[in-house]
C-alpha cells in the first residue's frame, strides 16, 4: 500500500494540517492501494503562499531556463512510465495496454511540448511604436479530473510553468496516487521552490479553497460543467479568468459513401478507451437511415470483443469504472434508456458475468435511439455507445449540434473534402476526419457547456499569459 501522509508544499514534503485522510481504492477489486492526506484551506493557503511568494523569480527566470526545467521534468518522467503506468491502473482501473502509451506516455509527449514551446514562443512583438509583451497571468489555482489524472495536470503544469507562471494543484481524490508521483518527479528535475505545488483533498473543501483563494490569479478546472460554473461564478464575482474544460457528448457522423465498417469499428474503440471515461469520447454514432441496420450490427459485433478483464493483463481491453458511485451512476442511465424506449443490443444494466467485486459495467450499444432521449443528450462518462439515424445532411448536422456540449466529434466520408464541409458546420471544438490522429500540438476545448478557453500547443500557452503594451 502507498500511504502518504504530506503535501508538496515550497519545494518539500510537508504534514498536511489536517489529520484526516482520503483512502484510494482498486476499482477492479475494491482492494485498499493508498492513501493521502485530506487537506483543507489551511494547506491551500499555505500553498498559495509559496507559490505567490515564489512567483516574481519565476516569471523574471529567461524562457530558455524554464525551458531546459521543463525538459528536466519530461526526462524524469520518461523514466517512470512503467511505475506511472502500473500507478494508473490501479487506481483508475485502465488496462495496462492503454495506461503505458496513453496515461504515462502522452504527459511525456506535452511535456516535452512545452520545453519546445517555451524557448521558441515570441514573448514580445513589436506593432507600429509600440512593444506589446506576453507575460505571466500569475499565481494559477489548478483542479484537476480522476479520469486522465496524470495527463490532466501536466496539461495546466506544463504551460503554466512554460509562461513563468506559478502554480497549486489540487487533484482528484478518486486518483491522487499518481499526483503525487508527479510531485516527485518535480523535485528530482530541480525546480525551483514554490514553483510547483500539490495540496490533496476533497472538492468541497479543498478545492473550494482553491478556487476562490485571493491570492489565485487564474482558476484551470476540469471535470463536470455543474462543478466548473460555479467555479466560473465564483470567478467572475472577483474579477478573475478561468480556463474550463468541461463535459462532452461527441458526434460520430458517418455520411452516406462513408467505409461504414471501419468507422463504426474506430467509433467504438474509442468509445471503449478508458472505460468510456473520456469527455471527448463519440458515444453518439450517427448514421444515415438506409444503413442504420447495418451499422448497428457492426456496432454490436464490435463491442462484444471488449470482454472486462483484470486491468493488470496485457490483452485486457476495457477495465472497470473508477468507483461505485460512476458504476451507479452509468447503470442509472441504462435503466431510464430502456424505459424511454431504446434497445439494448449488447450489454445493459448490471454488471457483467465474473464480476464479482469492483466497479464493472457491461460494455453496451444503445440502438433505437432518439435524439430527444436522456442517453442522447447527457454525457454517461461509460462504455456505452448510443446509435441514431438520420435522414439526411442537414438532419445529421441539426442532431449533432443539438445538445449543451461541443467539445469533439467525428465525420466519416467518401471523400475528405465532404468530410471537411460538414465539420465545418459542426458546433465544437474538435473534429476528427475520416479517423485523424490525436495531435498534442491541437487545441483541445469546447463551444457552450464544454468549456471555456483551449488546452495543449500554442494556445495552451496562451492561457496563461496576459499582455502589456509599451509606447514609444
Amino acid at each position: 500500500m502507498q500511504g502518504y501522509d504530506a503535501m508538496y508544499i515550497d519545494g518539500a514534503w510537508r504534514p498536511a494540517a489536517a489529520t484526516t485522510s482520503i483512502e484510494v481504492h482498486n476499482p477492479a477489486d475494491e482492494r485498499l492501494i493508498g492513501s493521502v492526506p485530506a487537506g483543507g484551506a489551511k494547506d491551500i493557503d499555505a500553498a498559495v503562499g509559496a507559490a505567490r511568494a515564489a512567483l516574481p523569480g519565476w516569471a523574471a527566470t529567461p524562457p530558455a531556463e524554464r525551458a531546459a526545467a521543463l525538459d528536466a521534468l519530461r526526462a524524469v518522467l520518461d523514466a517512470r512510465r512503467d511505475t506511472v503506468a502500473a500507478t494508473v491502473t490501479a487506481e483508475l482501473g485502465a488496462p495496462i495496454g492503454f495506461s503505458v502509451p496513453v496515461h504515462a506516455g502522452l504527459p511525456v509527449l506535452v511535456t516535452g511540448s512545452y520545453a519546445r514551446l517555451a524557448a521558441s514562443h515570441e514573448f514580445l512583438e513589436e506593432v507600429g511604436n509600440s512593444h506589446i509583451h506576453q507575460v505571466p497571468i500569475g499565481v494559477v489555482g489548478a483542479i484537476t479530473p480522476w479520469n486522465y489524472p496524470l495527463h490532466q495536470i501536466v496539461a495546466k503544469v506544463a504551460p503554466a510553468l512554460a509562461a513563468g507562471c506559478t502554480i497549486v494543484v489540487k487533484p482528484a481524490e478518486n486518483t491522487p496516487l499518481v499526483a503525487q508521483l508527479f510531485a516527485d518527479a518535480v523535485h528530482e528535475a530541480g525546480l525551483p521552490a514554490g514553483v510547483f505545488n500539490l495540496v490533496t483533498g476533497l472538492g468541497p473543501e479543498a478545492g473550494e479553497a482553491l478556487a476562490t483563494h485571493e491570492g489565485v490569479d487564474l482558476v484551470s478546472f476540469t471535470g463536470s460543467s455543474a462543478v466548473g460554473s460555479r467555479i466560473g461564478a465564483a470567478a467572475g464575482r472577483a474579477i478573475k479568468p478561468v480556463a474550463l474544460e468541461l463535459g462532452g457528448k461527441s458526434a460520430n457522423v458517418v455520411l452516406p459513401g462513408a467505409d461504414l465498417t471501419r468507422a463504426v469499428k474506430v467509433g467504438v474503440a474509442n468509445v471503449m478507451a478508458n472505460s468510456g471515461q473520456t469527455c471527448s469520447a463519440w458515444t453518439r454514432l450517427l448514421v444515415d437511415a438506409a444503413r442504420y441496420d447495418e451499422a448497428v450490427e457492426i456496432a454490436a459485433r464490435a463491442v462484444a470483443e471488449y470482454v472486462p478483464g483484470d486491468p493488470r493483463e496485457e490483452t485486457t481491453r476495457i477495465g472497470p469504472v473508477v468507483s461505485a458511485a460512476q458504476r451507479a451512476r452509468v447503470d442509472d442511465y441504462l435503466v431510464g434508456a430502456l424505459e424511454e424506449g431504446a434497445q439494448a443490443v449488447v450489454g445493459g444494466p448490471g454488471e457483467p458475468d465474473g464480476t464479482e467485486r469492483g466497479h464493472w459495467v457491461r460494455p453496451t450499444v444503445l440502438a433505437e435511439v432518439t435524439e430527444s432521449m436522456t442517453v442522447a443528450q447527457e454525457e454517461i462518462f461509460g462504455p456505452v455507445l448510443t446509435v441514431l439515424r438520420y435522414e439526411d445532411t442537414d438532419d445529421a448536422v441539426r442532431i449533432a449540434n443539438g445538445t449543451v456540449y461541443g467539445l469533439a466529434g467525428a465525420v466519416w466520408a467518401a471523400e475528405e473534402d465532404e468530410a471537411v464541409a460538414f465539420a465545418r458546420r459542426l458546433e465544437t471544438g474538435q473534429v476528427d476526419i475520416n479517423g485523424g490522429r490525436f495531435n498534442p500540438l491541437a487545441p483541445f476545448g469546447g463551444y457552450k457547456r464544454s468549456g471555456i478557453g483551449r488546452e495543449l500547443g500554442s494556445h495552451g500557452l496562451a492561457e496563461y499569459l496576459q499582455t502589456q503594451s509599451l509606447q514609444f
